[in-house]
């Protein structure tokens, strides 16, 4: 690769921008089968309080009409089952993941649960789906993973309907003295470790602690959103910021 190429984050190094999508894959190659595990272990279960802010949010209708979502990076299936779960008759999920080892485990979990959820492989900056599709996108904690994240979100935005949301849970800045020393102390300490413990990669969750702390601020990723002409761009911080849930509209 060209030595003026440009470069990005992969944690805490810079990679060829062209190489992070490889590298970020084999971090989920590793981790797949038990990822979800793992986010009940670091996260203490508030994974599941924080998915349940954004299923909230997007609020899809109990009812027989037609809703159409696309759940990007979600691959083991967690929020679209969780959608699934509550939507009526007429809600339509689909799930796009760019890393197959997630998505098939995501196919087994809603075979199980017996949801009719479609489940593609698919690069989120080049999303292979129609314009105005979809009533809803989501992502959660997989944002910080794409490489080209303006690509993204002009993505997002293209697959929406008219009238369509965007949501966004993604970890944040932690905005209360003192719990964000005990957060970095956690993050750097504890969840390498788990992840040797857990899954024996310790390198892979020490990449997802760092890849975080390069996210941008949630007022800049608002900004960033507003650029792929989301309107009403705005987030909300839970858990004293430890995470945001990010919204935009296509109006």
């Amino acid at each position: 690769m060209a030595r003026n190429a440009p470069d990005a984050d992969f944690g805490f190094r810079q990679v060829p921008l062209g190489d992070k999508q490889a590298l970020v894959d084999d971090v989920f190659h590793s981790v797949a089968r038990r990822y979800d595990l793992m986010n009940d272990l670091m996260s203490g279960g508030l994974h599941r309080a924080w998915k349940d802010v954004l299923v909230t949010a997007v609020n899809p209708p109990r009812g027989p009409q037609p809703f159409a979502l696309l759940d990007l990076a979600g691959g083991t299936g967690d929020v679209a089952l969780r959608i699934a779960e509550i939507g009526g008759p007429g809600t339509r999920i689909t799930v796009a993941d760019i890393n197959p080892e997630m998505l098939a485990v995501g196919r087994e979990r809603a075979a199980k649960a017996r949801r009719d959820i479609a489940f593609i492989e698919a690069n989120a900056e080049a999303l292979p789906l129609p314009d105005r599709a979809f009533d809803a996108v989501t992502i959660a904690f997989g944002i910080r993973n794409v490489p080209r994240i303006d690509l993204a979100l002009a993505e997002a935005h293209r697959v929406l309907k008219i009238g369509g949301r965007f949501l966004c849970l993604e970890f944040s800045s932690v905005d209360v003295p003192g719990l964000d020393a005990l957060y970095n102390l956690y993050s750097f300490n504890v969840i390498p470790a788990l992840g040797r413990a857990v899954t024996g990669d310790a390198e892979a969750y020490r990449y997802l602690v760092e890849s975080i702390r390069k996210f941008p601020k949630p007022a800049v990723f608002a900004e960033m959103m507003r650029a792929a002409d989301f309107r009403r761009a705005s987030f909300q911080p839970l858990t004293g910021g430890v995470v945001a849930l990010h919204s935009g509209w296509r109006l």
